[in-house]
């Protein structure tokens, strides 16, 4: 097994012992997502809708530093602070994944890092 890690600035730098995504043979697994600018290290101020979209452009310049794409995304796990957000986080994840969405899970948690609205993890395979 080749473990391989993966890190861009094109994406916020891991603030705890963990790396933004490993690659393994044709597999990578993208750590959870925040809403974090990666040129500012900020979190994003906003709706759900403005967090939901930084997160995944973060977990996209990820994904394709890995040399993959959205379109190879398999799975995904989403975050949220509130249920309530579900349909906004949705119209935001429709722009990312509208053909062939990966699988998923979605669910609300207690507190998230920073206390952020969202956090998204992925896995994708490289063709």
């Amino acid at each position: 097994m080749n473990k391989q890690v993966i890190s861009t600035n094109k994406a916020p730098a891991a603030i705890g012992p963990y790396s933004q995504a490993i690659k393994v043979n044709n597999l990578v697994f993208i750590s959870g997502q925040i809403p974090i600018v990666p040129a500012t290290g900020e979190i994003l101020q906003g709706d759900i809708r403005i967090q939901t979209r930084q997160v995944l452009e973060n977990v996209k310049n990820i994904v394709e530093t890995a040399g993959s794409s959205l379109e190879n995304v398999v799975k995904t796990t989403i975050f949220m602070k509130d249920l309530n957000d579900y349909t906004a986080i949705n119209d935001v994840y429709k722009e990312f994944f509208s053909e062939k969405p990966p699988a998923r899970a979605a669910v609300q948690a207690a507190r998230l890092p920073r206390d952020v609205g969202v956090e998204i993890e992925a896995i994708a395979f490289i063709a």
